[in-house]
């Protein structure tokens, strides 16, 4: 049986028979809904978050709503809203330097606002696209990937700022607009994908440059987590929806599994060895999936969460144990996060 028809039959088995997919959720149940945190007066779809731990603070790029959205979290509310945006994406914060990393992909801006007050520090002109930042703590530096198409070029690019003084300091070139960017602990790797061309770009952040360059056989991998420990990356892709295991040191995929449409956040809790993959977005429903890794090569889906249409960003925070779905505004529900907590 193909992998393509295989997760076609997944799709109708569980459409056909809600019954069953129903019973299959209340038994296992490997996320539980907590909090619904609503955002008011925000519209239209939501992107990436980060988490202030010692602040209980949650970031939240409302981006066709050209903001950035503040939840208190440990008194359950939102507290403010930070306009001026054009299709802000990428959120970063660094407490060690008590600054706040935004990414706005339509005017090419990436804004440093001071991390307590919100106050804004500096405005760093790139191109179009922004998205994806991760910050290298050795270095003191910040990655963004831009570029590709979104700035009319046939390529796109991860630049790296130094998050001390805010300066743009240079630029690596890769295959196309990166979708998510991730590092190794000791900053020397850097993992990009690009849905675009369907590859995975290595990067050795020492010479500034692309070292290696895999292929990833499903189509518009987006977001991605990697367990480090067992030199294992988690891809979701769109085009069939699928959670692909890789090994990180050569690129080989060694396990396919099907996973929600709209697929839009991957993250991997360390802690219970399991992978959470959010999706939803342009769906009447969305879900999170919960797969449950066994060793390096073995995995099995626990279960899945039913959360909202439309809802397809998460975010993971080990600190707290909590993972964040983030829910668009719809016809009888404002925008929301919805708050999940592990069962173990």
């Amino acid at each position: 049986m193909s992998r393509s028809f295989y997760v076609w039959l997944m799709a109708i088995f569980f459409a056909g028979c809600p019954g069953i997919a129903h019973s299959q959720e209340s038994a296992k149940q490997p996320l539980r809904l907590v909090q619904t945190i609503p955002l008011p007066n925000v519209k239209g779809r939501l992107d990436h978050m980060d988490v202030d731990v010692q602040g209980k603070r949650l970031f939240v790029a409302g981006l066709e709503n050209g903001t950035l959205e503040v939840v208190d979290l440990q008194a359950g509310k939102w507290i403010r809203s930070i306009p001026g945006f054009k299709k802000p994406q990428g959120a970063l914060y660094v407490p060690e330097l008590n600054k706040l990393f935004v990414a706005s992909g339509d005017d090419g801006m990436l804004r440093v606002f001071r991390g307590d007050t919100l106050e804004l520090l500096d405005s760093i002109h790139l191109e179009p696209g922004p998205n994806r930042v991760v910050y290298e703590p050795h270095s003191k530096s910040v990655c963004v990937g831009y570029g590709g198409k979104d700035a009319g070029k046939d390529y796109g690019e991860v630049g790296i700022i130094d998050a001390k003084n805010d300066k743009h300091i240079g630029d690596i070139k890769v295959v196309a607009h990166p979708s998510e960017l991730l590092l190794d602990k000791s900053g020397a790797t850097l993992f990009v994908f690009s849905s675009i061309a369907n590859r995975l770009q290595i990067i050795d952040t020492h010479k500034r440059q692309v070292v290696s360059t895999w292929p990833v056989t499903s189509e518009h991998p987006g977001d991605a987590a990697f367990d480090e420990s067992t030199h294992r990356l988690f891809v979701g892709t769109r085009t069939p929806p699928e959670m692909v295991v890789m090994d990180s040191k050569s690129g080989k995929e060694v396990v396919h599994l099907p996973t929600a449409e709209g697929m839009d956040g991957v993250y991997f809790d360390s802690v219970r060895k399991r992978v959470y993959v959010s999706g939803g977005r342009e769906s009447p429903v969305g879900f999170a999936y919960v797969y449950q890794q066994e060793d390096t090569d073995h995995y099995e889906m626990l279960g899945r969460a039913t959360t909202r249409g439309g809802a397809g960003t998460s975010f993971w925070s080990p600190e707290l144990e909590r993972y964040y779905i983030a829910a668009p505004a719809n016809d009888k529900q404002d925008a929301a996060i919805l708050v999940y907590a592990p069962n173990d």
